[in-house]
């Protein structure tokens, strides 16, 4: 479905990202491996991409960090002189009640989860202006549709790239540029390995289909939105939840 396809997948060391970037590679695309710390785990990731013979590089790169980011997309060009697809999926998640947030942890969900879509959209967007071609997919989530206790920075911050989603979406589908969004919801990642088991079963008890998503469900819609299936879908929210938002 990616036949040839340049794709480059943010915080794709682990997690939702890593099963996004491994199914884009075995739909034969050129998987570009954004990590920032997990140095291993991105190497891993490339090297069983290679052993399907298939193609993939990892790049570092902190995506909140403009000089980083610059950086990046200048490797990409030198490396393949075009961008088809970006997966924006590098993001943080650090809950707490709002009377206890503190400004550091403020500042740092905003530049990571919505500064960094921002700046990897706008060089991105660069590039994919003069092909006259692309699609960016923004990794959101559930909480930033409905909100959540204990969630409130990260809720806004997700909320946020929702409303940056459609807003590039009006701005750049002239340039046959779509731009959609994914909203996740209870996936199983690190980020709820450590929750109490009666905590995950009053969150599984409002899923319909019964079950926690793996991160392959959201691959699946990540892959339908990058290929030509998608090619007149834009300025989407897509649910991939089990229904538990309704």
């Amino acid at each position: 479905m990616l036949d040839g396809k340049v794709v480059l997948v943010t915080g794709a060391s682990r997690g939702i990202g890593k099963a996004i970037a491994l199914l884009a590679a075995e739909n034969h695309a050129h998987v570009i491996v954004n990590y920032n710390k997990n140095e291993n785990s991105a190497a891993e990731l490339v090297d069983l991409i290679h052993k399907k013979g298939l193609s993939a590089y990892m790049i570092k790169a902190d995506v909140s960090s403009e000089d980083e980011v610059r950086d990046m997309f200048s490797s990409i060009k030198d490396k393949y002189s075009r961008l088809d697809v970006l997966v924006n999926n590098a993001g943080i998640m650090r809950n707490s009640l709002l009377a206890l947030t503190g400004t550091e942890l403020f500042d740092h969900t905003i530049d990571v989860n919505l500064k960094g879509t921002f700046l990897c959209t706008r060089y991105a967007s660069n590039m994919m202006r003069k092909q006259r071609s692309g699609r960016i997919i923004n990794i959101s989530s559930i909480v930033g549709l409905q909100g959540n206790e204990g969630q409130t920075i990260y809720s806004a911050s997700k909320a946020a790239v929702v409303g940056f989603t459609r807003s590039a979406a009006k701005e750049l589908g002239r340039y046959g540029i779509t731009v959609n969004a994914v909203a996740p919801g209870f996936i199983e990642t690190d980020l709820i390995k450590d929750l109490k088991p009666d905590i995950r079963d009053k969150m599984l008890s409002h899923i319909s289909l019964g079950r926690i998503g793996a991160p392959e469900d959201i691959a699946k819609v990540a892959l339908f939105l990058s290929s030509d299936l998608a090619s007149y879908v834009s300025g989407s929210v897509i649910a991939v939840d089990g229904c538990q938002t309704i």
